[in-house]
């Protein structure tokens, strides 16, 4: 595959609100055959009101959703220790990222918040808010 674009839980919910820069990346990311993702994580952070269930099911059906595991969470700290943060404000972005420094590369990551996966994720990743 020629790369990951990553959705974090603020572009997971454009998505799902049907936003459309969020839509058009994600389309022209699909139709490239970039890997669209997620983290499992994420789609429990994002939000989702006023969106029907059956639109997060389908959305969900068309993006990698990356499980949360020990390895993951193990790179995750180790990426709070080495940026000497901590707690849960940091937690779910550094799994977040953790998954990204695993992801096929080129890797994407469409974020609310650039600065601290910029930080968390350094050269391995593009973030661009959305």
């Amino acid at each position: 595959m020629p790369g990951t674009l990553l959705l974090d839980s603020e572009g997971l919910s454009k998505l799902y609100r049907k936003d459309r820069t969020v839509v058009t990346l994600v389309q022209a990311a699909s139709e490239e055959g970039i890997r669209v993702a997620t983290s499992a994580m994420t789609t429990l952070e994002a939000d989702y009101e006023r969106v029907h269930p059956a639109r997060i099911t389908w959305i969900l059906s068309r993006v990698d959703v990356c499980d949360v595991t020990k390895e993951i969470t193990d790179q995750a700290a180790a990426l709070l220790r080495a940026h000497h943060l901590h707690g849960h404000k940091y937690a779910i972005d550094a799994a977040f990222a953790a998954i990204a420094l695993n992801a096929p590369r080129p890797v994407t990551v469409l974020t609310s918040d650039p600065e601290d996966l910029t930080l968390l994720c350094g050269p391995s990743a593009e973030v661009i808010k959305v």
